[in-house]
Formats: C-alpha cells, sequence, structure tokens
C-alpha cells in the first residue's frame, strides 16, 4: 500500500497527462483550470486505496479513479453556478472568471469527458462501472435538487435532509471505494460492503463540511465562510436549532432565514450564536461522529484482514480531523 499522498500524486501525474487544453481553449481552458486548483482528491485516492486493499495493482483503476475526480468537479462548476458562488477553494469560480454560458460548457464536456475514461475498460468491470456511476450521477442530481427544492420548502425534515445529503455527496464516495473493488474484481459482498462504509462515511464527511461552513478556519476552509447561512440553505445546523431552540430562537432563527442580505457579517454571527446556544452544534459535533462509527462498524464486518483495513480506518478518522 502507498501513503495517501502517492496516491494523490499518481492522480495528479495522471490527470496532467490526460486532460490538457487544446482547440478551443475556451472549452478546454476551464477545465483545466478547476481540475489543478487542487482540492482534496479525496474520491480518486479511494478508488486507487481499493484497489490496492483487494489486491491489485492502483494503476489498473487510474481510469476510473479519473471518470470520478472529474465527474466531481463538473458537479462543481454546475453548483457553482447554481449558488452564484463568487469562489472556489479560495480562486474565482469558473463562471466568474469565464462567463456562464462558458461554465455550462464547460461542465458538460466534463461529464462527457468522464464517461469517456469507462472506455478504457472491457467486458464484465466496464459494464459494472458504468451501472454504477450511471445510477450514482443520477443520484447526484436528485440531490442537487432536493437541494434547491429545500430552499423553498417550509417543511423539510431533518430525515429529508440527510436523504439529500446521501445522494449529493456520500454515494459518490461509497462509489469510489466500489469502484475500486470492482476493478479488482473482488467478491460481491466485499463490494456491497465498502459502497456501505464509503456511504455512512460521506454523510460524516457532508455534515463536517457544513459545520465548517459556519465554524470552520476562513484561512484554510477555501470557501466563503457562511456561505450556507447567507444563501439561507437548511443545513442540520438550521433544522437541529429549529428542533431543539426555544420558541423565541426559532423565531430569531426564522427571521434571520427570511432576510436575504448579501455577505452580512452580522447576521452570519447571529445565526452561529444561534446554532450555538440551542446546542446544535454541538448536536452536530455528535451526530458526525455517530456515522462515523456506523462506517467503521461496516469496516469491521469486510473480509480483510485487519492490516488491509488500517488505511481505510485512518482515512477516516483524517477525515474528520480536518479543517478544510
Amino acid at each position: 500500500m502507498l501513503a495517501i499522498s502517492q496516491y494523490r500524486e499518481a492522480i495528479i501525474d495522471y490527470l496532467h497527462e490526460k486532460i490538457q487544453v487544446k482547440e478551443p481553449a475556451n472549452l478546454y481552458e476551464p477545465m483545466v483550470y478547476i481540475l489543478e486548483q487542487g482540492g482534496k482528491r479525496l474520491r480518486p485516492v479511494l478508488v486507487l486505496m481499493a484497489t490496492e486493499i483487494f489486491d491489485c495493482d492502483y494503476r489498473k483503476s487510474l481510469d476510473a479513479a479519473l471518470a470520478i475526480e472529474i465527474f466531481h468537479n463538473f458537479s462543481l462548476v454546475h453548483d457553482d453556478i447554481m449558488d452564484d458562488a463568487p469562489l472556489r477553494r479560495g480562486r474565482e469560480t469558473v463562471h466568474e472568471k469565464w462567463d456562464l454560458n462558458t461554465g455550462i460548457l464547460s461542465g458538460d464536456a466534463m461529464l462527457i469527458n468522464a464517461y469517456q475514461l469507462f472506455e478504457n475498460y472491457e467486458g464484465k468491470i466496464f459494464k459494472e462501472l458504468a451501472q454504477l456511476f450511471t445510477k450514482t450521477a443520477i443520484q447526484v442530481c436528485e440531490g442537487q435538487q432536493y437541494d434547491i427544492d429545500f430552499e423553498t420548502r417550509e417543511n423539510v425534515s431533518i430525515e429529508d435532509y440527510l436523504l439529500m445529503i446521501e445522494y449529493k455527496t456520500a454515494v459518490l464516495v461509497g462509489a469510489s471505494l466500489q469502484m475500486g473493488a470492482i476493478v479488482a474484481e473482488t467478491s460481491e459482498d466485499c463490494k456491497k460492503e465498502i459502497y456501505q462504509y464509503g456511504r455512512l462515511l460521506g454523510i460524516a464527511f457532508q455534515l463536517q463540511d457544513d459545520y465548517l461552513d459556519a465554524f470552520g478556519d476562513p484561512e484554510t476552509f477555501g470557501k466563503q465562510l457562511g456561505g450556507d447561512i447567507i444563501e439561507n440553505k437548511k443545513t442540520f445546523l438550521y433544522l437541529k436549532t429549529l428542533e431543539s431552540a426555544s420558541k423565541y430562537e426559532a423565531m430569531q432563527l426564522e427571521h434571520l432565514y427570511s432576510i436575504n442580505a448579501g455577505d452580512n457579517l452580522e447576521k452570519i454571527e447571529a445565526v452561529k450564536a444561534l446554532f450555538e446556544s440551542s446546542g446544535a452544534a454541538e448536536l452536530t459535533r455528535k451526530e458526525i461522529q455517530n456515522y462515523t462509527e456506523k462506517a467503521f462498524k461496516v469496516l469491521d464486518k469486510i473480509d480483510l484482514p485487519e492490516v488491509k483495513k488500517e488505511p481505510l480506518r485512518k482515512f477516516g478518522e483524517m477525515l474528520m480531523d480536518r479543517q478544510v
């Protein structure tokens, strides 16, 4: 097994080899721009890790890993357009640096490019990868639609929210691990269990992301701090506050979320204070831990020697300790 940093380097090298600017430049430059911004490369690293955990050379899954990374970044380009976000990873978003039409078209080309990479596999492996990718891509779109719907829906429950983040974020983490298992041609039970490990860890990851959006360090988080509050997003923190707060505090929060005040620091601080005073911030931290522990219980069931599971366990612990 390689170190996580070595898998990341392998992905970056392969990305530079496969994705380059060509004509028409205005289509491909934004693709290279977003893909070279860095990011954590968590999903492609998981593809490579899972491949080696099941005793197969990670290089056999480089195309699947790159497909996941390109698809993930495609979704970010379009998410940023829908959210009208000015920054991504501390830099201008694609639609801000170029324009809206370029962002849409380059994103579309990225999605197609992701599918193309599966053409490098044959037979049963190609079919399994393509089926998993298609199912996951549709779920991600469904999750994004739920996210949009929640902006105008009054009756969003915590269960609704957890389903939304499962589809929008967690299924792609699960699929990343399962793709590595597919390339390694391991057992059906192992494929299913490692998917569930990733899905549960992905929910914890998104809850952590929501928490950091409010309480993270602006120097390390890489996105506009308080962005979810500015956009009046009904996150787990928001919903848990309504559930846990006094009637007066709940009314305060609903009032603050009725205001479209732009980048209003006073609003952000007022909402964060309610997240804290209601106990929702602490409950969110506990829920992150809860889903992480559920993921580790699934990991314990996978038919692998403990030494093989250890990298995945450390990976999960690292995600929960992150500040970016």
